[in-house]
């Protein structure tokens, strides 16, 4: 069956969205489905040089005539998703809410932000946890999509229409948020951790969709992975600072990266091959895409270099898997990719 999972193997802002989006396109997809809540954000492009950042919404947005998807499994802030949809013009006709979806509350919010979460294990403090706390305590029918009046135009059961679409032939991409290092259950770093489950199971789960249906699992990796700032968990491999990678790399200007949530530098480290196995292993992808090439090389924005090409051949060497897809720097969603995927 026609399914594909974009999912993060390291520990996030893998630059997932931009590969959903990609895939989107190679497929031809007409349905596009985002999981989890508001804690992360996807970077992904609008048209060239032209960034947009998506917390709700499936990246895939962007793209026409593609269905956009919140399934049972999603978190919805109701702000933050009114402002994606008013941005991008999305009509009532382009995206379809689960009743059964979680709505997270002012309340929510306000209870992370005086909790030690931000200082305990770097939360973003969006509320997304609160609200899956809330869930798990099965509180109450009101706190679902269902019941929001302003959801009321997007709202229908998600799995008889995803099903429909697949019995249809249609592709459908998942696309997974944050990494396999935050996952709930599988990280390595527990309790620097969030507060699900991150892997193409996971994502898959929260979808209302059977293992039978997925055709490509794509795991997306970062050169030099990051954490967000704080005292967010563990790296297992040396912590670098911005300033030595842009050094090393050759770029002309910073490389700084901010979180798209919290606007706060991100923490970064040298390319860790332990926890992408523990991703592979988890995962199984067929797919394995490794983006952010220009932090290798700068000159590798306009091309293949040797020294990125050395780099390729390292971390295929480490992770027992060869990579099918690179992305060359921030714009590189609409440039000519170094290899064919092995989806085609």
């Amino acid at each position: 069956m026609p399914v594909s999972i974009v999912v993060g193997g390291q520990y996030g802002s893998e630059g997932k969205g931009k590969v959903a989006q990609y895939y989107t396109r190679l497929l031809g997809a007409r349905v596009a489905v985002r999981v989890g809540g508001t804690n992360s954000g996807h970077t992904t492009l609008a048209h060239e040089h032209d960034r947009v950042v998506l917390r709700q919404l499936p990246t895939a947005a962007l793209e026409p005539d593609v269905l956009c998807v919140l399934a049972a499994g999603s978190y919805i802030d109701l702000d933050i998703l009114t402002a994606e949809i008013d941005r991008l013009g999305l009509e009532p006709g382009r995206l379809v809410i689960d009743p059964g979806a979680m709505i997270i509350t002012s309340l929510d919010r306000d209870a992370e932000k005086v909790s030690d979460l931000k200082q305990r294990i770097g939360s973003t403090t969006s509320g997304t946890g609160e609200a899956v706390a809330r869930r798990t305590r099965r509180v109450s029918v009101h706190d679902l999509a269902g019941a929001a009046r302003e959801l009321a135009p997007y709202l229908a059961p998600v799995r008889p229409l995803l099903r429909g679409m697949l019995d249809a032939g249609e592709h459908i991409v998942i696309e997974g948020t944050q990494g396999f290092g935050l996952s709930l259950l599988h990280s390595p770093h527990f309790p620097k951790t969030t507060s699900r489950d991150t892997t193409a199971a996971g994502a898959l789960a929260e979808t209302g969709l059977s293992p039978f249906d997925v055709e490509n699992i794509v795991l997306v990796l970062r050169c030099f992975p990051i954490r967000v700032a704080g005292d967010s968990g563990p790296f297992g491999a040396q912590e670098l600072d911005w300033e030595t990678i842009a050094r090393e790399a050759g770029a002309i200007g910073s490389l700084v990266e901010r979180t798209s949530v919290t606007n706060k530098v991100r923490r970064v480290a040298r390319f860790d091959p332990q926890i992408v196995r523990e991703a592979i292993a988890a995962n199984a992808p067929n797919v394995i895409v490794l983006n952010h090439l220009d932090h290798v090389d700068a000159a590798a924005r306009t091309g293949v270099t040797a020294r990125a090409t050395e780099f390729v051949a390292w971390v295929e060497d480490e992770i027992g898997r060869r990579v099918d897809l690179l992305g060359h720097g921030p714009y590189s969603l609409n440039e000519a990719m170094y290899r064919e995927p092995s989806v085609v």
